[in-house]
């Protein structure tokens, strides 16, 4: 009710705003990007409220008119004039050398900030203009890939976009058969991990009682889940999504369930990327089920690990005899898993290979080559336990030969666990993780000793 209050406010404003200006009707034809500057002036040298936050909506609306070279062009121009106003920068630094005071500083600060995050504020208070200027970032993304001029107009959205976004804002909200229709609709498309077929399969997955689904959402949108993590309670780990997924399964009674199992993990606003919630959801969501049920003593992931199979056929570092890399070519074909004798052999080297994958195995700036890794190594969770052949779908083959890992989050050991990560580089892991790294040493030494 609240927020149907205040965009209704806003909607009035910005039409009050709009009888204000007097623009009279708009000229036909197509927006270009000249025309959005000029409104863009417009609106950073306006003061009234009503007609500013009318301003800002013609940009909006403006912007949306732009294709897709007009867009660039209009990015392209707030990333080389929409700058800090160099004159009024250059007088509060020469301040700041004569009297290096808190209220030089203070100036400085201020002088320094580009025009175009201003800019950005101001259309902000146009009606739904937190959405749109998410949607602009996400076009920006697009646009911008190998751009590096334009990357000091990105960092000045994210930054933004970051406060706007700050944890503080966000609410936590539990999605189930009785959700809007709308926002079901969304849980269904940015699915990422394990793709939801129908509404059949999006019911199976949130309405049972051994299931939950939990997202984020910001007050200025609040049809909009902005991050959303499904979750299985279960008696034990699982080793395998198949069974958690399938279609007929016996539902885990709750008085038994003693795991909870965060299985899919997805972002739905690509305009937000960079900014990160999933350690907050996984955290809070650990806290709400640990209340509503707290026989609950374990809480874990069942991950993908996408970047397993690319590290193993592109990178030079591998540590596999030519022997080996002949068996690895097996994993070309279909059918590979169905050979029990083929997939003994593939698992005795290519377990080894995944725990030096995340143990050893790091990219040129010497970060850990897993992304879904990093994230929750990076929120302070322990790797588990490799899964082998814990996926079989098609993607899962193809990115991970079927591998599948846990991470575990002791809730006592977050934080212990995250600065060993940040600070150090430390891949925390069981001890069955790291004997896996022994057998590997010990079965390369026994080979090239020719034992």
């Amino acid at each position: 009710m609240a927020n149907a209050f205040f965009s209704d406010l806003l909607a009035t404003i910005s039409e009050r705003g709009r009888t204000l200006l007097r623009r009279g009707e708009e000229p036909d034809g197509k927006q270009d990007a000249s025309d959005l500057i000029e409104l863009c002036e417009a609106l950073l040298s306006g003061r009234g409220e009503a007609s500013g936050t009318a301003m800002a909506r013609e940009v909006l609306d403006g912007y949306h008119e732009l294709d897709s070279t007009a867009q660039l062009t209009f990015f392209e121009y707030l990333a080389r004039h929409y700058g800090p106003d160099r004159a009024k920068l250059a007088k509060a630094i020469e301040s700041w050398r004569a009297d290096p005071s808190d209220d030089d500083a203070s100036d400085l600060h201020f002088a320094s900030e580009p025009r175009r995050q201003e800019l950005f504020r101001r259309l902000n208070r146009a009606p739904g203009g937190t959405s749109e200027l998410v949607r602009m970032r996400a076009d920006l993304l697009g646009l911008a890939k190998g751009r590096n001029d334009l990357d000091g107009l990105d960092r000045d959205i994210v930054h933004l976009l970051s406060s706007w976004f700050n944890r503080g804002f966000l609410v936590l909200r539990r999605i189930d058969w009785s959700t809007p229709a709308n926002i079901l609709e969304q849980i269904i498309r940015y699915e990422a991990v394990h793709e939801i077929r129908d509404w059949n399969d999006l019911r199976r997955r949130i309405d049972p009682i051994d299931r939950r689904c939990y997202a984020f959402f910001h007050p200025a949108m609040p049809d909009a889940p902005l991050i959303f993590v499904e979750v299985a309670l279960t008696e034990t780990i699982p080793n395998a999504i198949a069974p958690l997924l399938a279609e007929q399964r016996e539902l885990t009674p709750i008085e038994r369930a003693r795991t909870a199992v965060f299985y899919s993990i997805s972002n739905t606003q690509r305009g937000l990327g960079g900014i990160s919630f999933g350690s907050f959801l996984i955290k809070q969501v650990a806290e709400e089920l640990r209340r509503e049920l707290p026989k609950l003593d374990t809480f874990v992931t069942l991950s993908p690990v996408p970047g397993f199979m690319q590290w193993l056929k592109t990178a030079n570092d591998v540590p596999v005899s030519e022997e080996e890399r002949e068996l690895l070519q097996n994993l070309d074909k279909p059918d590979w898993f169905e050979n029990a004798e083929l997939t003994s052999q593939l698992r005795a080297v290519l377990e080894p290979l995944a725990a030096h994958y995340f143990l050893r195995a790091r990219t040129p700036k010497g970060r850990l080559i897993d992304s879904v890794a990093r994230f929750h190594l990076g929120n302070g969770a322990r790797l588990e336990r490799i899964d082998w052949l814990g996926d079989l779908s098609l993607k899962g083959l193809r990115e991970s030969a079927g591998i599948m890992v846990n991470y575990l989050y002791r809730l006592d050991d977050i934080e212990k666990n995250h600065e060993a990560y940040a600070n150090d580089g430390e891949v925390v892991a069981s001890s069955a993780v790291k004997k896996l790294i022994k057998g590997e040493g010990r079965r390369l030494l026994d080979m090239r000793l020719g034992s």
